[in-house]
């Protein structure tokens, strides 16, 4: 790229203003201070990014519907839809020129294997596509999205002050913290959500820059959207002790409810990405979404009208826009409406990014939740079992689908109780998701977001080894000192390279460098000094076989396995048969007490 004097005139005077803030800053400001003052910062940004990102949807989504009939089809739930896709297509593809998707699962690939860096594009991008797929009808939601824009914003903001890895991390949080406090006007949920979803460890460093950016976050989503909660709930009656058996079931519900969600959206998609014609994607995915909104007005876009009326015990407002609206008086039909519900929103959300679109399963979570909590209870009442409260199990469904999807408990729990005000349901809304969780991740012990990245093993978990394993990479512990020798040499020419190597170890190698074999000092001490030995013995008599090899795109968890199941000391490296180098236990514990220290210490 090249710039003209002007601006690279302005460049070098902000390096200069920049460099002349960083002596001041370490001169007069604490790095403990000094992160407090940038998480308030990056929580009243990351609350900016979601207020406008929420005013967008809503205002794209009233212009396009305001005047439909509620009481027939609209034809254009086939057009919406579809075109939204396609300009969030045109604009990633044309514009971004980069993958905008599954922001979650990037946020926490960046935090292990990119140094917690997110591209500065990230800060808005995420923003604009949504705004047009969710606005035009998308199956999808906001959240995620969201959680990306601010975490960008955390990334960018401590990579321009030159923070350490830990540091950003910690502000990657932070953005993420402000924006789910921001969308949701939810502070305890957004601190709860960075510990669980994004996996970052509460330490007394870390807490406080958290909790500023969420306070941040939700005081800006207030100053600007109301007080109000997010969906309109009135307990119906206090919570009885008597129901709690029948919370405890929806509780089982919930759980295989979001197992069939992860398994259902990690094969939808794998079988979307079959299609490697973008067109020929858009229009698979975008005639799917578009017939499913169709005949299940409901799917359209995040499907927080339907909870709200759920909530509000109204079930005549889910059928509306639909052929199903003729038979709103029968209870049947309504109940197989809402198993259609359940079914086809995943599909419709796969099939939304699947076409092009941009969004997360945070809103389809919720959606699924509050389905299939009214749905339990208004099939109980049905069929005469026992009258629930609908507005109840609606509330904490929701919260049993997070817990269920996400893994999340403490996050579905603080974040129902505050979107909703349904505190005085708070403990069937902790039995509930305890047991989703619980059953979920007894079938599926990775989350949507993590499965991908556990799969190639890229992900940072809360164990400690683990966490500085996966930041670890392979090629920074392969020694490659290694003098080589070919299977045909004899012992005397074997002798002689061992007389110039400073190690006790040699790779037998045979035609375009592939691993034959290894020879130690080990394998030769009692004929290495026999003369008589030395035209008649070649190295491929003496050579062994390595007990295992290492391939180049192993993970470092893959190769402390092959170490403690060998109990070998030095493992070769290849790719695709072609020698590399070697592993050492030595090298791995250097390079592990580095990234530990790395990772762990905090600076002052």
């Amino acid at each position: 790229m090249f710039f003209s004097n002007e601006q690279m005139k302005l460049r070098l005077l902000i390096h200069r203003w920049l460099r002349l803030f960083f002596s001041w800053r370490v001169k007069n400001i604490s790095h403990r201070n000094f992160v407090l003052i940038i998480s308030v910062i990056i929580g009243i940004f990351s609350g900016l990014a979601a207020v406008i990102l929420k005013n967008s949807i809503h205002f794209v989504r009233d212009l396009l519907t305001g005047n439909f009939d509620l009481s027939g089809w609209n034809f254009l739930y086939l057009l919406y839809p579809m075109a939204g896709t396609l300009i969030t297509m045109l604009f990633v593809r044309y514009v971004v020129k980069d993958d905008i998707g599954h922001g979650i699962t990037k946020i926490l690939y960046a935090i292990s294997k990119k140094e917690g860096s997110l591209k500065a594009h990230n800060t808005f991008t995420s923003i604009v596509g949504s705004a047009f797929t969710i606005g035009f009808g998308g199956s999808v939601g906001a959240e995620a999205p969201i959680v990306l824009t601010g975490a960008s914003i955390g990334s960018n903001i401590g990579r321009l002050f030159h923070l350490n890895y830990k540091t950003i991390t910690v502000l990657i949080g932070c953005g993420a913290a402000g924006a789910i406090a921001g969308i949701f006007k939810a502070p305890m949920a957004g601190l709860m959500f960075t510990m669980e979803v994004l996996m970052l460890d509460l330490t007394i460093g870390s807490i406080v820059p958290l909790l500023l950016s969420a306070v941040s976050g939700a005081t800006v989503a207030f100053f600007f959207l109301g007080k109000g909660a997010e969906f309109n709930f009135v307990l119906e009656a206090p919570f009885q002790l008597s129901n709690l058996p029948f919370y405890a079931i929806l509780g089982i519900l919930c759980g295989f409810v979001s197992l069939y969600m992860t398994k259902g959206t990690l094969f939808l998609e794998k079988k979307m990405s079959l299609i490697k014609n973008p067109i020929m994607k858009w229009t698979a995915g975008g005639l799917a979404l578009s017939l499913l909104i169709l005949l299940f007005p409901p799917l359209y876009g995040e499907g927080y009208d339907t909870i709200t009326a759920l909530l509000s015990g109204s079930s005549d407002y889910i059928v509306e826009n639909s052929v199903f609206y003729a038979f709103r008086d029968s209870d049947y039909v309504i109940l197989l409406f809402l198993i259609f519900l359940v079914g086809f929103k995943v599909v419709a959300s796969v099939a939304t990014n699947g076409s092009g679109g941009v969004g997360g399963i945070f809103a389809p979570t919720l959606f699924i939740g509050g389905v299939t909590g009214y749905f339990f209870a208004r099939l109980l009442e049905t069929f005469g079992l026992v009258e629930l409260p609908l507005s109840h199990f609606t509330l904490v469904g929701m919260g049993g689908l997070m817990a269920g999807v996400m893994h999340a408990p403490l996050t579905a729990i603080f974040l129902i109780a505050e979107i909703t005000n349904g505190y005085g349901l708070f403990l069937p809304l902790i039995a509930v998701s305890t047991i989703a969780y619980v059953t979920n991740r007894f079938f599926e012990p990775h989350t949507i977001y993590t499965k991908r990245l556990a799969r190639r093993g890229e992900l940072i978990t809360h164990h400690k080894d683990k966490a500085v394993l996966t930041l670890m990479r392979l090629n920074n512990v392969i020694e490659t000192d290694f003098l080589p020798i070919h299977p045909e040499q004899t012992l005397g020419e074997l002798v002689r390279v061992i007389a110039k190597s400073k190690r006790n170890l040699f790779p037998v190698v045979g035609s375009q460098q592939r691993l034959i074999g290894v020879v130690t000092l080990e394998d030769i001490r009692e004929i290495m000094f026999n003369h008589e030995l030395y035209q008649t013995v070649k190295v491929r008599d003496v050579m062994a076989i390595p007990p295992e090899l290492i391939e180049s795109s192993e993970t470092m968890d893959e190769v402390m396995k092959k170490f403690e199941d060998t109990n070998a000391w030095n493992l070769p490296v290849t790719e695709n048969g072609k020698y590399l180098g070697f592993v050492s236990k030595s090298k791995i514990f250097s390079v592990y007490r580095k990234v530990l220290i790395h990772f762990s210490d905090d600076e002052e």
